[in-house]
C-alpha cells in the first residue's frame, strides 16, 4: 500500500488524483495540502471535491502529515512547491512534481532537494506526451536545419503560466537534439516587420481560450512538405493516472531527479 499526500489537493489536478486514487486498492490518501491562505483549510477534502467525507482535513502544514506518508504528489504553484520542499528538507520524502512555471532558481532548488531523495519532476505526466517527446527528438536529429520548427500550445483561459511547461519541454528536447541553445533561439511572439525567419529559431506560440484541457502541435516545415505532430488531451484524468503511476514508481528509486521518461522506461 502506498500512502500519499497531495499538495494542491482541491485544484483541478489534485482533485482528480484524489478521486482516481480512491478507486485504487494500492494507493491510500493520507494527507491533503493547500497554501496558507486557502479558503478550504480545515475542511474535509472529500467534501470539497464532491466524493463525501473521507476523514482528512486540508492543512497548510506538511510536517504535520508526513509521518504516515510514503510520497508527496504536488500540483500546486511554484512558490507553494518550493515552500513545501523546504519544510521537508530536514527529513526529505519522495515527491512527484507536476507543477509548472518555475524560475531557474526554483528548478535548481528542486535539483538540490533530489540529491537526498528520489524526485519525479515532469511538466506533463501523460503517456502520449512522453511518447511524443521521444519521437520529436528522433525527427529533429534527421531534419536538422532543413526544416523550420514551430510549437503551438493551447490551454484553458485560467492557466497562469505561458508557454506551457509541456511546450517548453518539447522545445528543450528539440533544441538538445539539434545542439542549439534554446535561450538564444526561442521566439515567443512575432509582430510587425520582423524580417526573414532564421534557420536556428524555434517558435513557441501560446493560445489561451475557454476550457481547453491541453493541446500541443509541433510543426517541422520543410520545402515541399510539412510534418505536424499533435497531442490533444480531452480529460485531466490522463495526467492524473500518470501522476499516480509516477508516485508508485518513485518510492522504489534511489535519490535523484527523474522524469516521466524514466517512469515509462523510455530512456
Amino acid at each position: 500500500m502506498l500512502n500519499m499526500i497531495v499538495s494542491g489537493a482541491s485544484g483541478r489536478m489534485g482533485s482528480r488524483i484524489i478521486i482516481l486514487s480512491s478507486d485504487s486498492e494500492e494507493i491510500k490518501l493520507t494527507g491533503a495540502l493547500e497554501r496558507k491562505d486557502h479558503r478550504y483549510l480545515g475542511k474535509d477534502i472529500g467534501d470539497v471535491i464532491g466524493i463525501g467525507a473521507v476523514g482528512i482535513s486540508i492543512t497548510d502544514k506538511v510536517k504535520n502529515i508526513t509521518e504516515k506518508a510514503d510520497v508527496l504528489v504536488d500540483f500546486s504553484s511554484p512558490s507553494a512547491t518550493i515552500e513545501c520542499l523546504k519544510s521537508l528538507s530536514g527529513k526529505p520524502m519522495p515527491v512527484v512534481i507536476g507543477t509548472t512555471g518555475f524560475s531557474k532558481d526554483e528548478i535548481e532548488y528542486i535539483r538540490l532537494y533530489a540529491q537526498n531523495t528520489p524526485c519525479v519532476f515532469a511538466p506533463n505526466m501523460s503517456v502520449g506526451v512522453n511518447l511524443l517527446l521521444k519521437i520529436l527528438s528522433d525527427i529533429a536529429k534527421v531534419t536538422q536545419d532543413d526544416y523550420d520548427i514551430e510549437i503551438v500550445e493551447a490551454h484553458h483561459r485560467l492557466k497562469k503560466d505561458a508557454p506551457s511547461g509541456t511546450a517548453m519541454k518539447m522545445a528543450q528536447v528539440i533544441a538538445s537534439s539539434l545542439n542549439r541553445n534554446l535561450e538564444e533561439t526561442a521566439v515567443y511572439a512575432r509582430h510587425g516587420l520582423i524580417g526573414e525567419r532564421t534557420k536556428k529559431e524555434i517558435g513557441i506560440q501560446t493560445i489561451r481560450a475557454g476550457d481547453i484541457v491541453g493541446e500541443h502541435t509541433v510543426i517541422f516545415g520543410g520545402l515541399g512538405e510539412r510534418i505536424e505532430i499533435t497531442h490533444k488531451a480531452s480529460s485531466r484524468d490522463t495526467f492524473a493516472r500518470g501522476a499516480l503511476k509516477a508516485a508508485q514508481w518513485v518510492r522504489k528509486q534511489t535519490p535523484g531527479l527523474y522524469d516521466m521518461q524514466d517512469v515509462l522506461g523510455l530512456k
